[in-house]
């Protein structure tokens, strides 16, 4: 990840200093089962935690000859820590450790994630009580539809990630195991209950039945849900695009002092943290792809897919961390207009209380086709000659028939949908 968007906390959490880091406390956490066991003499064990340190320079200059980064990693241990560096590693094999410390990477990753998943959540809950009776116009087709509020639309956007929560949770839960399993998967050399305890001592499940790796569908299901997530996002950030077109203009992202929108045009507004979001869910549905093809190795394992994951796992949690961060700021701070959205609410004369109309003469007598016929007939008028549609209603003799005026004056009233939108509030506890 490049660090224009590598997150301090990412960037951390997937450094080579963190990597190495994680390897040795499971190495250690290793040893120190073993000890426990009597595997490993005390003293030995005494000997490895107090000496054990290592040097990423180091570790990389070894690698190049090595062209193996575990070996080169315990050699470097070894130099520091001398002779008693024989009881690592004992009875493992190098994807004990990767894939072991790996889910720990994507558990710390992870759980940065969810919270901030859970600080978009309140923010849209925030927004979607502040604007419960903030009328717009909804639009299906991108044409005018009928009456919503912009509380409602948040109101939806929080369900949805609320949905997100969920699916995280799941599979952030199914990425948090570890193996001690040995080279195939058969504990030839080790015992299945250093596994455990080591794991549990980890903070992590034990892969139930492994062969030398932990299967990927646990990081396909990881990097799908985070694909999910981004795409998620996009869908919310799309809307904000729409509701910022010049012709619209009812939600505009911040803009910050100083800000510069062209290098061309100095009145450019743009909703340029928007548009990266849609950028960004493009590069996680396609890392999302990449982890599917990992899963499919020949036997009991090949490593097609370690050098995809070196690539996918930081980039598609630094990613995901700074959507969230971004589009939690932009949903504090973005610009809502009210008087925008009710005057794109009257552009189209009243059209939007048709089907207001069709079911009032249906329930006056009226078959629904010709009541829809009149009623179309009417709107049409309005469409191509810009009348008023309750104005052309009252002119209608066939409508006079069953609507009087005041009849009509009760359908074009914009309050009559919120009757309906508290009980949405109530049923996902909103108030």
């Amino acid at each position: 990840m490049i660090d224009r968007y590598f997150t301090k906390d990412m960037k951390r959490i997937w450094s080579d200093h963190n990597r190495f880091k994680t390897w040795e406390k499971v190495e250690i956490a290793v040893a120190e089962v073993m000890m426990d066991m009597g595997i490993v003499p005390k003293k030995s064990f005494e000997t490895i935690k107090k000496k054990s340190k290592f040097s990423v320079d180091r570790v990389l200059e070894i690698e190049k000859e090595t062209r193996h980064d575990v070996i080169a990693f315990l050699t470097n241990l070894a130099e520091n820590i001398g002779p008693d560096s024989r009881y690592l590693h004992m009875g493992m094999t190098s994807s004990d450790l990767l894939d072991t410390s790996l889910a720990l990477q994507c558990k710390e990753s992870g759980e940065i994630i969810l919270k901030k998943l859970n600080d978009f959540h309140s923010v849209l809950k925030d927004n979607a009580i502040k604007y419960k009776k903030t009328f717009q116009i909804g639009r299906s087709h991108g044409v005018h539809a009928e009456p919503i509020t912009f509380g409602l639309k948040n109101a939806l956007w929080s369900e949805d990630i609320k949905r997100c929560i969920f699916r995280w949770e799941n599979a952030l839960k199914n990425i948090c195991v570890g193996q001690i399993s040995g080279a195939v998967g058969t504990y030839q050399h080790i015992d299945p209950s250093i596994e455990k305890k080591v794991c549990k001592k980890l903070g992590l499940d034990v892969e139930t039945v492994s062969n030398q790796v932990i299967q990927r569908d646990h990081h396909a299901e990881f990097l799908t849900t985070l694909a999910l997530i981004g795409s998620t996002i996009e869908k919310i950030a799309i809307e904000i695009r729409h509701l910022q077109r010049t012709e619209v203009l009812e939600v505009e992202e911040y803009f910050l002092k100083g800000q510069k929108g062209s290098s061309a045009m100095p009145h450019k507004r743009n909703p340029i943290v928007t548009e990266r979001m849609t950028g960004f869910a493009r590069l996680l549905r396609t890392n999302a792809h990449a982890a599917m093809e990992n899963i499919a190795l020949w036997h009991e394992r090949d490593i097609s897919h370690s050098s995809v994951e070196r690539i996918i796992l930081p980039d598609s949690t630094s990613l995901a961390d700074y959507m969230l961060e971004k589009m939690t700021f932009l949903f504090k701070n973005f610009n809502v207009y009210p008087k925008n959205m009710m005057k794109n609410i009257n552009l189209t004369n009243g059209l939007i209380f048709s089907q207001e109309v069709l079911i009032a003469l249906i329930k006056k007598g009226l078959k629904r086709e010709d009541a829809y016929k009149i009623v179309q007939k009417n709107a049409m008028k309005v469409w191509e000659e810009k009348y008023d549609f309750k104005e052309l209603l009252l002119k209608d003799e066939v409508i006079n028939k069953y609507l009087n005026e005041k009849d009509l004056d009760m359908l074009f009233n914009l309050e009559k949908i919120m009757i309906n939108i508290n009980k949405i509030y109530k049923r996902i506890n909103l108030k």
